[in-house]
């Protein structure tokens, strides 16, 4: 009971990279621990682990033996070949993933140096986000389109409702429970666990009021407070089932139901965040009010999801009357 079990052996763990199978206990146990320790997100975890598996493999193919034949050189050299493939904040996120990991590393006495901690990343600079935004019409014919005579239906709408009028990220919205949508001061709130471990809570529109509270009583779900609030559909019944519903099945259903009320853009789950911040700030909210909404630590984020002057630049293009 005092001691940890021993680690698989490397021909029974196919998902290490080969430097890392090849490698000594210590070593492996170190590797896994920087993902099961450090990193409490798993959108952050999964993208890492992508990242140093993809590193040590480009490595390997390249002659490098072990961990410690790692050198700056093969970092940088890394870089120059994903900016040739990848946009910079793909490029900068991955090296990031690699930076930390041999941190970890370096802590742990398994390598002397991290290689990667002097290799700079690609210039970049943003003040426009590039998720696709939908005009407010838009975004109602997409939810006014949707069956709601359905258990699919229901859900749908109260999720895209969800992250257009809270300005919910799919993350946080999807890893709701039922008890997460409550009744305070006689308004229904929804509270949402966003990155970072914090817990946001915000007051429904009226709208978004009407769709959970169809949604909820229309599926049963009120006296599940514990389980998921949005939920797979049960093969073959057309009903819920009790598996919280996977994100990339809601990107699916969101370029489904898009597709089938005609709408032109290509969107995903995080053109809904984009476009209700746009909505507000075009009727009059302000940033400081937006960036509190969508728990934005800094108002330069929220501006990235400020379109406005987007209906300037259409304008002044129009003038050119040629």
């Amino acid at each position: 009971m005092n001691q940890l079990a021993p680690l698989p052996s490397p021909a029974s763990s196919p998902a290490l990279p080969a430097l890392i199978a090849a490698a000594d206990d210590d070593t492996r146990r170190r590797f896994l621990e920087f993902f099961a320790v450090t990193i409490r997100n798993p959108h952050t975890r999964r993208a890492y682990a992508r990242a140093a598996g993809d590193f040590l493999a480009w490595c390997e193919a390249r002659g490098v033996a072990s961990l410690a034949g790692v050198q700056p050189l093969h970092v940088a050299a890394w870089v120059e070949a994903l900016g040739r493939e990848l946009a910079a904040p793909s490029v900068k996120q991955q090296l990031a993933g690699v930076r930390h990991l041999f941190d970890w590393l370096v802590t742990g006495h398994i390598v002397p140096v991290n290689p990667a901690g002097s290799v700079r990343g690609p210039a970049h600079s943003q003040r426009r986000g590039k998720t696709p935004v939908l005009a407010p019409d838009e975004a109602r014919r997409l939810l006014d389109s949707i069956d709601v005579t359905t258990h699919a239906g229901l859900r749908d709408r109260a999720l895209i409702g969800l992250m257009v009028y809270s300005f919910a990220r799919i993350g946080a919205a999807l890893s709701m429970r039922v008890e997460d949508v409550f009744v305070q001061n006689r308004r229904l709130w929804v509270r949402l666990h966003e990155k970072g471990g914090k817990r946001h809570e915000m007051p429904c529109h009226h709208n978004l009021e009407h769709y959970l509270v169809e949604y909820i009583d229309g599926c049963g779900l009120r006296e599940d407070r514990k389980g998921p609030l949005f939920r797979t559909i049960a093969r073959g019944t057309k009903r819920l089932s009790d598996t919280p519903l996977p994100q990339a099945n809601a990107f699916a259903m969101v370029r489904r139901r898009a597709a089938a009320a005609e709408i032109g853009t290509a969107i995903g789950n995080h053109s809904f965040r984009a476009t209700g911040i746009t909505t507000y700030l075009k009727n009059g909210g302000t940033l400081e009010t937006a960036a509190t909404m969508a728990n934005h630590s800094s108002t330069r984020t929220t501006q990235l999801y400020d379109r406005r002057p987007d209906d300037v630049t259409l304008d002044e293009v129009e003038r050119v009357l040629i």
